[in-house]
């Protein structure tokens, strides 16, 4: 089948479902899968709609067209996605490699269902990694002087590529307000801790000092407050008081491993839609 997903969020009201529902029969789409969501709080609705394309009975600009005319009826956010379009997907690193290996494994192993662009780095440590695997690597190296000079150098880079999607596997620097903003809910980053907990630097010996029983990992949208983006998943590991502090880091490498390629995955099915600094994720 030939797979598109179109993703809504809208002020919830009656009809939503029917209206798509109709709309959607009416180009003779053929729904595969449906799942929605109603943040009663805020009023929200939420659906992710997955059909199967090869039984249209019109062309996709026509289906889109009309998409966006009940969109505007509903005040709806909307995107629409389609399997056979491939995410271009940039992964940025620095020193650690355990994320970035293990991004890497899952994409040849097909896990993944992107194309891994490039990797680029502000250290060459991990250029050999890259080669590995047959993706280009670029070296873009940082300090106070050069920061402006090589965001915006990236950032052209990035355009010319076409990258859809930033996974920041461990890449220990922070990005600017402005960086960010060229790519709203598109960079994903991972965090070594259960966020809100052991913000900041020497997480693990901070969880060894409070004698925590749980540690983990959170992986999140990035935005211009730093790591406080919308949370995409989370997960912990039980820990002892046997533990050392070595011990927390092995252990927390695994569970942020996990976490960040469960994340990427969620996006590339576009499975996530933002709202208020909150996620929907459809599992």
């Amino acid at each position: 089948m030939e797979i598109a997903t179109l993703l809504v969020s809208c002020p919830d009201r009656k009809g939503i479902v029917a209206s798509l529902a109709q709309l959607l029969y009416g180009h003779g789409a053929n729904i595969v899968h449906s799942s929605q969501h109603t943040d009663e709080l805020a009023g929200m609705f939420f659906q992710r709609i997955r059909f199967d394309l090869g039984t249209l009975t019109t062309d996709r600009e026509t289906l889109e067209a009309e998409i966006r005319e009940t969109a505007a009826d509903f005040a709806m956010q909307w995107r629409l996605a389609y399997a056979a379009r491939r995410h271009r997907v940039a992964i940025f690193c620095s020193k650690q490699e355990h994320c970035l290996y293990d991004l890497l494994i899952r994409h040849r192993a097909g896990e993944l269902p992107c194309t891994i662009a490039m990797v680029v780095s502000n250290h060459s440590d991990l250029e050999d990694v890259a080669r590995h695997f047959d993706i280009p690597f670029h070296h873009a190296k940082i300090t106070p002087e050069t920061k402006v000079f090589q965001e915006t150098a990236t950032l052209d880079l990035l355009r010319s590529a076409n990258i859809d999607l930033i996974v920041l596997a461990r890449y220990m620097q922070i990005l600017s307000p402005k960086f960010v903003a060229q790519y709203p809910s598109r960079i994903i980053n991972i965090h070594h801790s259960f966020l809100p907990a052991f913000i900041g630097a020497n997480p693990y010996r901070q969880a060894y000092e409070r004698g925590v029983k749980l540690i983990g990992a959170t992986s999140h949208y990035v935005t211009a407050d730093l790591d406080q983006g919308p949370i995409i998943e989370q997960e912990t590991i039980r820990c002892t008081h046997g533990d050392s502090v070595d011990d927390l880091v092995r252990k927390g490498r695994e569970v942020e491993t996990r976490v960040l390629a469960a994340a990427v995955r969620l996006h590339l099915q576009d499975r996530i839609l933002v709202h208020a600094n909150k996620t929907v994720v459809f599992h």
